[in-house]
Parts: C-alpha cells; sequence; structure tokens
C-alpha cells in the first residue's frame, strides 16, 4: 500500500452498530421538543422513545440501512463496484427491520456477517433532518448486545485475518463487547499486516471517561484516525492540551506513539472546508468537492461517505492525495441524495 508500504489484502472489513435509519424532515419546533442540536449524534434516553414512532407515522418517512461503519462499508463497496471487497460485523435482531438491512447489503454487495440477538429489537438511528442540517439520536437495542465470541467465530476471524483494512466508528465503543471486539481486531491486524482504521465520531465520545479510556488504548493501533473539527477540538479539551488550531490537534494525534512502527495519519474533515491530513509531524490541507447550496439535499452521512472513498481508495493502494480526493467525490455525491444512499455507479476511476 502506497502510504504503508505493501499490506496483505484487498477487502475491508467494518465493524460496528447496525441501526435501521428512520429519516424525515423536521422542523425546529420537533429539535426542541425533544431537546435536540442541529449536527449532533447522541445515544437515547428514556425522553426520546416516542419521537421513534412519531417519525415512523410520518408519509415521507424513509427506512436505510445506517449506523456510521456499515454506511462507509456500504459506499466502499460503491466506489469500488467489485464483489466480495467488503464485509461488515455487528448485532441485529430478528425481525423486519433487520430483514431489511440484510436485504439492503445484498443488493449492495456487502457480506453481512451479523450476529442475530433473538431477544432484542433491531437498533434504530432517528435521523432527524432540518434544512442542510441533521440530529442524530440512536437507539442501540441489538447492536448493544455485540459479543466478541462472534468475532472469534473461525469464518468471521478468518475475515479479519485477510483484511487489508480494518475500520471501527467510535461508537462501537460504548458496549463491552464493541470495545473488547476493538481491542482483538486491532491487535490481530498489527499481526496481520493490515490497516486499522477507527473514527472520534462524535464529542461525547471523548466526554465519557469509559469510552474515551477505549480510544486511549487503541491509539497506538490505529493507522488512520479520522475525525471533524468539533471531534478534534473536544479531543484536544479532554486531554487538556488547551489548544483550538484543529492543524496543530491532527498533529499532536498523528504524533501518540504507534505500537507498529508506522507513522499514523490522521484526517480531519471541515465540512465545506479543507480537509487536513496530519502524518510525520506535517498536517497538509486537501480541499473539498465544491457544490453549490441548491445541490445539497441531506448533510446526514457526508462524514460516513468520505470514509467509505477514503477507504477503497485506501486498499486500491492509492496515495494520501488519491484517498482524499476519493473520499471527497464520495460525500459529494451523497450529500445530493437523501440518506446514505448510493446512486447507480459512481462516475469515478481509481
Amino acid at each position: 500500500m502506497a502510504m504503508f508500504g505493501g499490506i496483505k489484502g484487498d477487502t475491508i472489513l467494518g465493524m460496528g452498530n447496525p441501526l435501521l435509519d428512520i429519516s424525515d424532515d423536521v422542523d425546529q419546533a420537533f429539535l426542541d421538543k425533544y431537546g435536540l442540536e442541529s449536527n449532533n449524534a447522541i445515544l437515547a434516553e428514556d425522553k426520546h422513545m416516542p419521537l421513534y414512532s412519531e417519525l415512523a407515522a410520518r408519509p415521507k418517512v424513509q427506512y436505510i440501512a445506517g449506523g456510521a461503519t456499515q454506511n462507509s462499508v456500504r459506499v466502499a463497496q460503491w466506489m469500488l463496484q467489485e464483489a466480495g471487497k467488503t464485509a461488515y460485523m455487528g448485532s441485529v435482531g430478528e425481525d423486519a427491520y433487520s430483514q431489511k438491512m440484510r436485504d439492503a447489503l445484498k443488493q449492495d454487495g456487502v457480506d453481512a456477517k451479523y450476529m442475530a440477538d433473538k431477544s432484542t429489537p433491531t437498533g434504530t438511528c432517528a435521523v432527524c433532518i432540518n434544512g442542510v442540517n441533521r440530529s442524530l439520536v440512536a437507539n442501540l437495542s441489538a447492536a448493544n448486545n455485540y459479543k466478541a465470541s462472534h468475532l472469534k467465530e473461525a469464518d468471521n476471524f478468518a475475515t479479519l485475518q485477510k483484511a487489508g483494512a480494518v475500520y471501527s466508528a467510535g461508537f462501537f465503543v460504548t458496549h463491552e463487547g464493541g470495545a473488547q471486539s476493538i481491542d482483538i481486531a486491532s491487535q490481530e491486524v498489527a499481526k496481520s499486516g493490515g490497516i486499522y482504521c477507527m473514527n472520534l465520531s462524535a464529542p461525547f465520545l471523548m466526554q465519557v471517561p469509559p469510552f474515551k479510556a477505549v480510544f486511549t488504548k487503541t491509539m497506538p493501533y490505529v493507522d488512520v484516525l479520522f475525525g471533524n473539527e468539533t471531534e478534534a477540538l473536544t479531543w484536544a479539551e479532554t486531554e487538556g492540551w488547551e489548544c483550538t488550531d484543529i492543524a496543530f490537534i491532527a498533529t499532536r494525534l498523528s504524533l501518540i506513539p504507534s505500537a507498529k512502527g508506522r507513522h499514523r495519519m490522521v484526517v480531519i474533515t471541515q465540512g465545506a472546508e479543507a480537509t487536513l491530513v496530519a502524518q510525520r509531524g506535517h498536517t497538509t490541507s486537501y480541499p473539498i468537492v465544491p457544490l453549490p447550496k441548491e445541490k445539497l439535499v441531506d448533510t446526514n452521512g457526508a462524514g460516513d461517505a468520505y470514509v467509505g472513498g477514503f477507504l477503497a481508495a485506501l486498499v486500491k493502494g492509492k496515495d494520501v492525495k488519491g484517498c482524499h480526493e476519493a473520499g471527497a467525490y464520495s460525500a459529494s455525491v451523497i450529500i445530493q441524495q437523501s440518506g446514505c444512499a448510493c446512486p447507480g455507479k459512481p462516475d469515478y476511476k481509481f
């Protein structure tokens, strides 16, 4: 692989919290009713439970296979357009919602290696879209019950061992099975020669000490760390760095010692602003694909889509610039759709 030397395998494995997105446009009054902030992601509390049925009762509601990691893997498969290149693990219930996701992944060409939890319903995410902003409320349910024993099953562990890149969004740290699986996977990837990738994903993950501890423990094994400017600022705040310079924070994150003798790459997206990539003590700015406001339909999934394109280019052996360009392209396409939906075939050549 161009930027990390040669690696074994050109497949991608995602491990995370599979959620069925229940998505619709809402007004500010709806957000206020449930105490939601624009462009934020939270875990559902008791007060949020009625919003799922309220969204589901709307005539234009959409159901989309979601969850941050699952989104990225679906986009990576769409970019690669080659069978057998992506797989995904996570826990779902045995119900109509999980069948919707299985059908979606089969149609997308992703190998769904779900753990089935017969006693708990499939997790859902309320996607509350307000203009080009979104507020996400995740009710993990079955996703919360993933067990590391599922990863250790022979077929699943073989998928992990042969993967060129393994990716988990930070949301996987919120339960014991996810945290254990991140530990197992990151150390196994270090042995197999693959690339291990993580995402900071949401500010609250760094503000809850047990969740932050998983990031801290895993960081020496992380080859590519993704995040956005808000998450970077939150990391710095929780570390006591007393710094608000995003480029400096990205550089400092990249210099946390590696257990693998590699130079970690830190990729910080900044919405409509340039993306920052830090490696070897230096930060480079890369432009995004500019779009006029009238083409923006739904920014939900923009970050996930960026990661998907980036990962696809990564296993294709592209350099940093090539990986960023693939990520910027996939994000620019997805934000012109409603939900994290992949339209037709990509107009992109690796």
